[in-house]
C-alpha cells in the first residue's frame, strides 16, 4: 500500500477524506462485486503536498507506475502500445462533489501511432479517431489551458461544411482531419505540441487536476458551499471502457429515485454511441433511462439490479454513471445524489417507511435551508396563460428575471441589483459564476442529468433544461420559440422549475403548499408527499430539540403569525417600532420639551398607545413569554433629517420669508443631539438613565397591559429587557426604576404584577462581565447583530456594501458574520457569557434575539453553547425549529451528498 496511491481494491467508502468521494465510492463498488473497470486513486494527501511545494511529491511517480503495471497486467495491454493500446481516464474527485473542478480527460495513451492500432484492434476506424479527437480536445483545454471555445468552433465549422447535424454524422476522415486542426490550435495557443508520450500525458493530467483545486471556478464553488480550502482533491485513474463503439454501446446517468421530486423508480438518461461527457454536456438530447430496456434488455436488467444493490447499501438516493461497451455493462461512478429540497424531505420520509433508515437519520438528511426554499411562492398557473416553451423540470421553484445569454452578463447585471435568468444551449463549468448570479437557468439542450440540471439542483437554483422548442442564439443574444416569438436579451421571463415551463413577463405568484400548511396546519392538495414529509420532520424535530424557538415580533399580527408557525413566545418585541407614523409627533414633543410638565404630557399621550400595543401582543401569545425591549435606538432617529430641515429653513430665508419656528426648533434639537457615531452614543440603557420619565412610561404601559389581560382572563407572561448594558451599575439603577413602577401599578390595580427583568448582551464588555451582570439579571438575550458590530468594529449599514463582497472573495469570511455567527470571535464571547452568567446564577435563562437565531448554522452553535432558546423573525420559525431538532441529534459527520 503506497503513501500516495491506492488501488480500488484497497479502499472503502469511509476513506473519502483521503480518496475523495469518487475514489472512495469506486472502491466501495469494487468491494460489492459490481463491474468496475480497474484503476487506482492518487490521494488528497498528494494534492496537498503538491499545492504546498508547487512540485510533484517525491515518490508519487514511482507509486503511479507500480499501480499502472497492475492495471496493465489485469487488462492484458500496455498503456500506449501501438497495437490495441490500454487507454486511461483521469478524473478529479474531492471529498465533496465540486462542479468547479477540472473536467475529465478521457483516452489518455492515444497518439499518432496507437490510434492506428486502436482502429485495427477495435475494427472501427471512426471510433479510434473519435477517441483521439476527444483526448486532444480535452487535454488541450483542461491540461494545456487552451480556450475550449476554439475547439467547439472548429467542430461547428466542420459540421457545417459537411452538412452534419451532429458529430455522429462525421466519418473517420473528418475526425482525423479534426485531430490535426486541434493540434494546430494547441500549438498556436501555447507554443507547445500535444504530447505524444502516454506517460507524459498521464503525469501532466494528474498534476493538472491538483492545480485545478485552486482554479477560479473551484474557489467560487467552495466559497458558496462553505467547503474548506485545505482539503485538496484526489485523482482517479481508471481503465477506459468505450460507449462510442456503435449502436450496441453507449453511456448514461441514472438515479435510484427522482432527484427533483423524490419519487421512487428508475430515472436518468441514456445516449447510445456516446461517451459519458456527451450525456452530461447535453450535446445531443438523450433518451429517458426506460428507453434502454428496448435498446439493450439484458444491460437494462443488470443496471436495475446494481441500482437496487447500491440504494440498499448506501440507504439513500444514488447517482450512478455507467457505460455499455458492446453489450457489456460497466459501472463508472456512484455517489449519494444531490437532490432538490422537496425531494430531500420526500426521500427521507420514504426511506423511513421502507425500513432503510431511522427517523433520526431522516431528520439529519433534511435542512433548514431546504425548508426555507420550500416556503417560497410558486407561479399561479391559472392565470399565466400559454408558456413560451416547455422543457424538463430539472430543479423546482419559481423565478423571474431578465434573460441573459452568457455568464459574464449575468454576473454584471446581478451585481447591479438586477434579477436575471441565464439562458444557454447547454451550460459548462465555465458558466458557474453566471449560474451563481442568476435566479434560474434555462437550456435548450440536455436532460435531468446535464451539467445545468445537476449544478442547479445542488445550488437550489430553479432550472428548466432540454427546452427543444427554443432556438438559443447566444451570438445574437436572443432565443426564438417554435411559434416565432423572439425574446431579446434583457426581456423579463418567468421560469417554472416544477412544471418545466417558461412564461413571458413576470408571472403572478401564490403561496407554496408548504407555506399554506405552516400557516393553517392543513394541506390543500390531496396526498402531497412533500408537505407530509415536512410535517413529519418538524414534528420529530419538536420532540428532539432542547432549544425553544421564539419570535421577533413587534405587532399583534406578527405575534399571531409566529404562533401559527410554532413559536413558543416572543423573544424580542422592539418598542421603538411603536413610535413611528403619527406617534412620531409625540416623540418630537418629548424631545423638544424644555420643562418637566411638557415632557410628561407627551409621555402621558404615548402611554395608552404603548399599552394597547402590548395588550394585543400579550393576547396573541397568551400563556407564553413575551420579552419586551425598552427603547433602544438614539432619539434623533425620531426627528426629521438634519439636511432636510436645514434646506427648508435656508429656502424660506432665501425667499425673504421667516422660517417655520417649529422647523427652527427641530433643527436646534437635531444639532444638539447630533452624534458622529450614534449607534455607539446615547441609546439603550443610556437613554433610560438620562431622559426623565421614559423608562417609567414604558414599564407602566407593560404593567397595565398585564393587568388588563389578567382581568380579561388571560395569562400574560411579560418580561422586561434592558438594552445595551455595559456595566452592572447601569442595570442595577434601571432595574430599581422598573421595580418601583411595577410596585406602583400593582398597588393601584390590586393585581400583583411581577415581570422578570433581564438584559440584552450586545457589547463585548457585557459578555466579559457577565458574571457580575447576572447578579442583577434574571435572563440574558444576546443581541448578536450589535455584538457582531461591536466585536468586529463594523458598522453594518456602511461596510456590507463597501467591502464585504471583497472579503468574501478573498476568503477573509466564509460567510457574512451578520448572517452566520462568527464562532471564533462573537461565538467565544457568547460561550464565555453563558458560562460566567450561569456560574453566578444557575437558573439564568439565556437566549438570542439577533437574526442569527434563524440561521441554520448559527442555531447549531447556540444549541452547543447551552442557550435555552433562539428567537428570529416569524417566517424563520419553522427553519429554526427544524435546525434545533437536528442540532440535538448525535453527530453524524458530513453528508456524502454535499
Amino acid at each position: 500500500m503506497g503513501r500516495y496511491v491506492y488501488d480500488f481494491t484497497k479502499g472503502r467508502r469511509d476513506m473519502a477524506d483521503l480518496l475523495g468521494g469518487k475514489g472512495a465510492n469506486l472502491a466501495e463498488m469494487t468491494r460489492l462485486g459490481l463491474p468496475v473497470p480497474q484503476g487506482f486513486v492518487v490521494t488528497t494527501e498528494a494534492c496537498r503536498a503538491f499545492l504546498t511545494s508547487g512540485t510533484e511529491p517525491e515518490g508519487m511517480s514511482r507509486e503511479i507506475s507500480r499501480h499502472l503495471s497492475a492495471v496493465e497486467a489485469a487488462a492484458g495491454r500496455v498503456l500506449g502500445q501501438p497495437d490495441g493500446p490500454l487507454l486511461l481516464s483521469v478524473r478529479s474527485g474531492a471529498r465533496f462533489s465540486m462542479p468547479g473542478m477540472m473536467e475529465t480527460v478521457l483516452d489518455i495513451g492515444l497518439n499518432d501511432a496507437s490510434v492506428v492500432g486502436l482502429a485495427k484492434s477495435s475494427g472501427n476506424e471512426r471510433f479510434a479517431w473519435d477517441s483521439y479527437r476527444r483526448l486532444v480536445q480535452m487535454f488541450g483545454s483542461t491540461v494545456m489551458g487552451v480556450d475550449a471555445e476554439l475547439f467547439e468552433r472548429a467542430m461547428a465549422r466542420l459540421k457545417e461544411t459537411r452538412g452534419a447535424p451532429d458529430d455522429l454524422h462525421l466519418d473517420a476522415s473528418d475526425l482525423a482531419g479534426l485531430v490535426e486542426t486541434y493540434k494546430d490550435l494547441i500549438h498556436d495557443a501555447t507554443g507547445d505540441d500535444f504530447p505524444q508520450s502516454p506517460a507524459e500525458q498521464l503525469r501532466r493530467a494528474v498534476l493538472a487536476v491538483f492545480g485545478s483545486w485552486n482554479g477560479e471556478r473551484a474557489r467560487l464553488y467552495r466559497r458558496r458551499e462553505h467547503i474548506a480550502d485545505d482539503l485538496g482533491t484526489a485523482v482517479t485513474v481508471q481503465r477506459m471502457v468505450f460507449g462510442n463503439l456503435g449502436p450496441d454501446s453507449g453511456s448514461g446517468v441514472a438515479f435510484t429515485r427522482d432527484p427533483a421530486t423524490g419519487r421512487s423508480g428508475l430515472y436518468g438518461d441514456y445516449l447510445s454511441d456516446a461517451q459519458g461527457e456527451d450525456v452530461v454536456a447535453g450535446i445531443r438530447n438523450p433518451v429517458p433511462l426506460a428507453g434502454l430496456e428496448r435498446l439493450d434488455p439484458a444491460s437494462y436488467q443488470q443496471l436495475r439490479e446494481h441500482m437496487r444493490t447500491l440504494e440498499n447499501h448506501y440507504r439513500d438516493l444514488c447517482d450512478i454513471e455507467f457505460t455499455i461497451e458492446r453489450g457489456k455493462l460497466w459501472m463508472l461512478q456512484t455517489r449519494v445524489g444531490k437532490r432538490t429540497a422537496g425531494a430531500a424531505f420526500a426521500i427521507a420520509a420514504e426511506l423511513v417507511d421502507e425500513g432503510l433508515i431511522t427517523a433520526d437519520e431522516a431528520l439529519s438528511r433534511v435542512s433548514g435551508d431546504g425548508l426555507a426554499r420550500l416556503m417560497f411562492p410558486r407561479f399561479d398557473t391559472t392565470v399565466t396563460g400559454d408558456p413560451l416553451a416547455h422543457g424538463l423540470p430539472a430543479s423546482p421553484g419559481a423565478a423571474v428575471g431578465a434573460a441573459v445569454f452568457d455568464s459574464a452578463e449575468a454576473v454584471r447585471r446581478a451585481a447591479a441589483g438586477e434579477k436575471v435568468v441565464l439562458v444557454r444551449q447547454e451550460t459548462t463549468p465555465d458558466d458557474l459564476p453566471g449560474m451563481v448570479a442568476a435566479q434560474a437557468v434555462l437550456t435548450s439542450r440536455g436532460g435531468k442529468t446535464s451539467h445545468a440540471a445537476v449544478v442547479a439542483r445542488g445550488m437550489g437554483k430553479v432550472c428548466v433544461c432540454g427546452a427543444e422548442e427554443l432556438t438559443v442564439d447566444t451570438g445574437a443574444r436572443r432565443f426564438t420559440t417554435r411559434g416565432g416569438t423572439v425574446v431579446e436579451e434583457g426581456t423579463v421571463i418567468s421560469v417554472d422549475g416544477s412544471a418545466g415551463a417558461v412564461y413571458p413577463g413576470e408571472a403572478p405568484l401564490v403561496d407554496s403548499a408548504v407555506m399554506r400548511y405552516l400557516e393553517t396546519g392543513t394541506c390543500a392538495e390531496q396526498s402531497d408527499e412533500v408537505v407530509d414529509a415536512v410535517a413529519r420532520s418538524l414534528q420529530l424535530a419538536d420532540r428532539k430539540r432542547r432549544l425553544e424557538v421564539r419570535a421577533n415580533a413587534d405587532t399583534p399580527e406578527d405575534a399571531a403569525r409566529a404562533r401559527r408557525f410554532g413559536a413558543q413566545g416572543v423573544g424580542l418585541c422592539r418598542t421603538e417600532h411603536m413610535f413611528l407614523g403619527e406617534r412620531r409627533k409625540l416623540v418630537e414633543q418629548m424631545i423638544l420639551a424644555d420643562d418637566d410638565d411638557t415632557r410628561e404630557r407627551a409621555l402621558d399621550a404615548l402611554l395608552p398607545l404603548q399599552r394597547e400595543d402590548f395588550v394585543g401582543i400579550l393576547e396573541a401569545m397568551d400563556g407564553l413569554p413575551v420579552t419586551i425591549r425598552l427603547l433602544d435606538p438614539p432619539l434623533h432617529e425620531f426627528l426629521p433629517d438634519r439636511t432636510e430641515l436645514a434646506v427648508r429653513i435656508a429656502t424660506a430665508e432665501a425667499h425673504g420669508d421667516l422660517p417655520d419656528p417649529h422647523d427652527t426648533e427641530l433643527l436646534d434639537a437635531v444639532n444638539r443631539m447630533h452624534e458622529e457615531n450614534p449607534m455607539l452614543g446615547l441609546r439603550g440603557v443610556r437613554l433610560g438613565l438620562v431622559v426623565p420619565g421614559l423608562v417609567a412610561m414604558q414599564v407602566r404601559a407593560i404593567a397595565e397591559a398585564v393587568v388588563e389581560r389578567r382581568r380579561a382572563g388571560g395569562a400574560p407572561e411579560a418580561e422586561i429587557m434592558v438594552p445595551l448594558v455595559g456595566a452592572v451599575e447601569e442595570l442595577r439603577i434601571e432595574r430599581e426604576e422598573v421595580e418601583r413602577v411595577l410596585a406602583e401599578v400593582s398597588a393601584e390595580s390590586g393585581v400583583a404584577v411581577t415581570c422578570p427583568v433581564g438584559t440584552m448582551i450586545e457589547l463585548p464588555r457585557a459578555a466579559l462581565t457577565a458574571g457580575r451582570i447576572a447578579g442583577q439579571a434574571e435572563f440574558f438575550s444576546f443581541g448578536t447583530n450589535d455584538l457582531t458590530q461591536t466585536t468586529w468594529g463594523f458598522s453594518r449599514d456602511d461596510v456590507e456594501a463597501a467591502f464585504f463582497s471583497a472579503y468574501l472573495d478573498k476568503g477573509v469570511f466564509a460567510a457574512s458574520p451578520f448572517e452566520t455567527i462568527d464562532r471564533e470571535g462573537v461565538g467565544r464571547l457568547v460561550s464565555l457569557a453563558v458560562a460566567e452568567g450561569r456560574a453566578a446564577r444557575p437558573d439564568l435563562t439565556i437566549g438570542v434575539c439577533g437574526e442569527h437565531g434563524g440561521d441554520p448554522e448559527s442555531v447549531r452553535f447556540f444549541h452547543g453553547a447551552g442557550l435555552d432558546y433562539v428567537s428570529c423573525s416569524p417566517f424563520r420559525i419553522p427553519v429554526a425549529r427544524l435546525e434545533a431538532g437536528r442540532a440535538a441529534l448525535p453527530e453524524t459527520g458530513p453528508s456524502d451528498s454535499r
